[in-house]
């Protein structure tokens, strides 16, 4: 399907139909008579006054070079408010028009979200590729994406983000044309191509609700076997590959790129102390990170807010730090992963030139373990810290419900982690149970309970 710098890799099933139809147009840019594409790219971005570009467009270009452009130049220009018809200004594209016409771009990349009526305006006015920030993160899902899921949920990403651009990109097709005799009803090409990508998308909802499914009962097994799940979450090319492979010893490709990998992967883990819990490598975040990725792989980022606990990996050495902590905060609220506990893993510490160590809080809680992934520094203190932190992520103990807390008793019944019941003099239930402390935690926020009841006994199994 549509990949402005190569075209996503025809892996996902097509119905007989749609498949006809994209065969013999033979490519997405031919779909849309948009110009060719190319690998001389250069980078442009509007400074509207809103802080320090240079760490923007430095991640901007980072981004254009793994997905295979070489950047030529960059361009910061400054506006009060972007240009209604090309979003740069008139300026700007004359700027560029002379640099195109002297054989030196092919491509023009915006380091914004612009909209379909500008992104035509400047291809028509250039001559040349333009594409934005949310076409780029795109075209490299695209290229990264290795399982049948990913590959389903990048085209359906893609197709979301065509259908918003048709309109322009097939305008010499929104009226029916013909000579005396050949007018009266029927349908234009743009109202085809309109159904035949609703009717690709909806076939890629379709598998991806059987993905998820699957995802779903695999989860539930776990759940059976009351294995701990731990995900790793950050900042793309904070090191998570690296650490992933580091601690369970797996071959998950690992490089300095951002979204070097795209797959979620799971691995079971011992522990020194016998307990075993489930480690689940996923996508990297980045700012903007367009919505349309969001939702598309909010099946395989499930992983993230179901889990026990979060390890947040981040790159102690990056100048953007802080930054970088808030975007992925921001991500984990909109995937509802907020209230998950968070354990933040420092890594790269072999580039500040400090050493590894564990950071507690003042109830002697580690709450930050500094390390170095790439030497495995300080990895033998995160599976200690794992080990006294999943030991104590469950509850075991007695829970004490008064008669009148029978919607409670019957949630935890549902839970299925009731061992047994008694009942005492006063007819209050005192459940035994063994579950979760999260689980715990959401089970009183969902019964409104501004004081949740504290398990007898409770402690870490």
């Amino acid at each position: 399907m549509y990949g402005p710098l190569r075209p996503l890799a025809k892996s996902a099933v097509r119905s007989t139909a749609i498949s006809d139809v994209f065969e013999t147009s033979a490519s997405a840019a031919q779909l849309f008579a948009r110009p060719g594409g190319g690998e001389r790219a250069i980078v442009v971005h509007l400074d509207l006054g809103e802080g320090d570009a240079t760490e923007t467009v430095a991640e901007f270009t980072a981004l254009a070079e793994s997905a295979g452009a070489k950047v030529v130049e960059t361009s910061i220009s400054r506006r009060k408010a972007p240009d209604a018809r090309f979003f740069i200004g008139k300026g700007k594209v004359a700027e560029l028009a002379e640099l195109i016409a002297a054989g030196e771009l092919d491509l023009v990349l915006l380091n914004h979200d612009v909209s379909p009526a500008q992104e035509r305006n400047l291809e028509r006015a250039l001559q040349c590729r333009v594409l934005d920030r949310t076409g780029l993160i795109l075209d490299i899902f695209a290229q990264r994406a290795r399982s049948f899921e990913g590959k389903l949920q990048v085209e359906l990403a893609q197709l979301n983000h065509i259908a918003s651009r048709l309109v322009r990109g097939w305008s010499h097709l929104e009226r029916q044309k013909g000579g005396i005799g050949l007018r009266g009803p029927g349908e234009t090409q743009l109202e085809l191509d309109r159904r035949m990508l609703g009717l690709r998308i909806k076939q890629l909802q379709r598998k991806l609700q059987k993905v998820r499914k699957q995802r779903d009962q695999g989860r539930q097994a776990r759940r059976k076997r009351e294995l701990p799940a731990i995900s790793l979450v950050g900042y793309t090319n904070a090191g998570k590959s690296t650490l992933f492979n580091r601690v369970t010893e797996a071959s998950v490709y690992a490089a300095d790129q951002l979204f070097a990998t795209l797959d979620t992967t799971l691995r079971r883990l011992e522990l020194d102390n016998g307990q075993e819990l489930i480690l689940a490598d996923t996508v990297g975040f980045i700012r903007d990170l367009p919505h349309q990725l969001v939702e598309a792989f909010r099946s395989t980022l499930e992983e993230v807010a179901e889990a026990d606990l979060l390890l947040h990996v981040i790159d102690a050495a990056s100048p953007t730090r802080d930054e970088e902590v808030r975007q992925v905060e921001a991500v984990l609220a909109e995937l509802g992963a907020a209230d998950v506990p968070v354990l933040r893993v420092y890594n790269k510490v072999d580039l500040l030139g400090r050493g590894a160590g564990i950071v507690r809080n003042g109830q002697g809680d580690p709450v930050e373990v500094w390390l170095s992934a790439e030497a495995g520094e300080g990895v033998d203190l995160l599976l200690e810290v794992l080990a006294e932190r999943v030991g104590a992520a469950r509850v075991r103990g007695l829970v004490r419900l008064p008669p009148a807390e029978g919607r409670l008793r019957a949630r935890f019944y549902a839970l299925g982690d009731v061992i047994e019941e008694q009942v005492d003099d006063q007819g209050a239930s005192l459940l035994k149970v063994d579950l979760p402390r999260r689980d715990l935690d959401r089970l009183y926020r969902k019964e409104g309970l501004t004081a949740p009841l504290e398990p007898i006994e409770a402690g870490g199994v």
